[in-house]
């Protein structure tokens, strides 16, 4: 059984009478995980959250494809350009309050027709080539969008049976979508001589088919339904903004929060400036530099997919802080090896590490809070996450612009040596009686 599978529970099976069906459940209840194809509607359901996040990874990559033509089409600097960077960190902000009370009022329907919703909205808005000050506002309503969808979906799949290998797989659909969009974008701009807001056209596009097979798929899942799954949940019924503040009184939320934080930022800002990092400083031509950043991505997602199989066996948090190690070693590699076949094979291996440390992070935190927290909790880490994703690129923009592309390399190598004495901290965290194997 993978990791999580024995420690999820989304219903109590008993023989308690009637009258006490609010009472704590008895010792010799069954807790029962639901699987991931138990029916067609559950699949439906799960393959639905898959192209939401494949619509999300692809959002996230296309940055580092435009970033160089942002910058030439609006005339503006490093800095004023990453603001692309920066921007969805409110919607990431908005999503982590109100992630939860959507959950409680709307149900996962909610968050089903809002995030798609957002998505589409932005898109549509930003292949007209709006001018800046626009073009930032719609990023953020994309991190709205992505952040509800983040913190939403990692949850109800990290409470199902083989927690591990299927969140591997939602965040293997991240990554094919990072993977295409940066190819699709490159081929687009640089061979077929589209403008960069093109790209757009197609993101508007798969939008649409997340916001009508997410909203259909997800109808019946109410708010009160959501409220009576919860209904024994201790801690339920004080709303949602009390629950994210309880949620914040638990160590792993800050832990995790902090280390997802730092994540993120890694991931978007080899992401975003990849690119730019092999044309100006390994002196890649774009196109070779674009497929640098498609290898990136590509070892992200076959990481995500294969590393899923493995992680439970090694145990979440030691596999978590080995693909960290690893990671640092093949960035300190691409960093003091000066040739771009080197550094696109080392940044590529990077991206295989990398990949499935996000479902790792999320099997631990469902493992050692409370459930009726782990909406709230998630949700707040995952902002953090996609908030790292934004401020850290951004930062590497703004130092770029006076110092150079070349500081990539020692920020991202300071930063994976910070997330991994972070880590180090959940080790400290006593682990519940029922979870063996996190």
């Amino acid at each position: 059984m993978a990791v999580g599978s024995t420690t999820q529970q989304t219903s109590i099976h008993s023989v308690t009478p009637p009258q006490a069906q609010h009472e704590i459940a008895p010792s010799h209840a069954v807790s029962i995980a639901p699987r991931w194809n138990e029916s067609k509607v559950m699949t439906w359901r799960v393959t639905a959250t898959f192209w939401c996040t494949l619509v999300m990874g692809a959002n996230d990559a296309a940055y580092g494809a435009i970033i160089p033509y942002l910058e030439k089409y609006y005339q503006q600097s490093y800095t004023i350009v990453s603001l692309v960077f920066l921007s969805p960190f409110v919607g990431y902000t908005l999503a982590a309050v109100l992630s939860n009370p959507i959950h409680q009022h709307l149900g996962r329907r909610g968050i089903a027709i809002g995030g798609p919703a957002c998505h589409l909205l932005s898109f549509a808005v930003i292949s007209t080539h709006p001018p800046f000050p626009v073009l930032v506002v719609m990023y953020v309503f994309i991190g709205f969008g992505s952040g509800i969808q983040n913190a939403a979906w990692n949850v109800w799949l990290g409470n199902m049976a083989n927690s591990h290998e299927v969140l591997g797989f939602l965040h293997g659909f991240y990554g094919i979508g990072a993977t295409i969009s940066p190819l699709i974008a490159t081929s687009l701009i640089t061979k077929a001589g589209w403008p960069w807001y093109s790209v757009y056209y197609l993101l508007a596009g798969a939008a649409a088919i997340e916001f009508i097979n997410s909203a259909s798929a997800f109808w019946k899942e109410t708010g009160p339904k959501y409220q009576q799954e919860h209904a024994n949940s201790p801690g339920q019924g004080g709303g949602g903004l009390r629950q994210t503040r309880h949620s914040l009184t638990y160590r792993v939320t800050w832990i995790c929060s902090g280390f997802l934080f730092l994540y993120g930022g890694v991931e978007v800002a080899i992401g975003g400036w990849i690119v730019v990092f092999m044309t100006n400083v390994r002196h890649g031509s774009a196109f070779a530099s674009g497929m640098a950043e498609t290898g990136f991505w590509l070892g992200i997602t076959v990481g995500r997919f294969v590393l899923g199989f493995v992680s439970p066996r090694i145990g979440a948090k030691l596999s978590v802080a080995l693909y960290l190690i690893l990671a640092i070693v093949l960035e300190l590699l691409f960093w003091l090896i000066p040739q771009f076949i080197v550094s696109a094979l080392m940044v590529s291996f990077v991206g295989f590490f990398l990949g499935t440390i996000f479902p790792g992070v999320v099997v631990v935190a469902t493992g050692l809070l409370p459930k009726d927290l782990h909406v709230a909790a998630i949700g707040f880490a995952a902002a953090f996450s996609m908030g790292g994703g934004a401020v850290f690129p951004f930062m590497i923009g703004a130092i770029a612009q006076a110092k150079g592309v070349s500081v990539l390399q020692p920020i991202l190598l300071a930063m994976l040596a910070v997330a991994l004495g972070m880590w180090g901290l959940l080790f400290r965290v006593p682990k519940p009686r029922s979870l063996h194997d996190v």
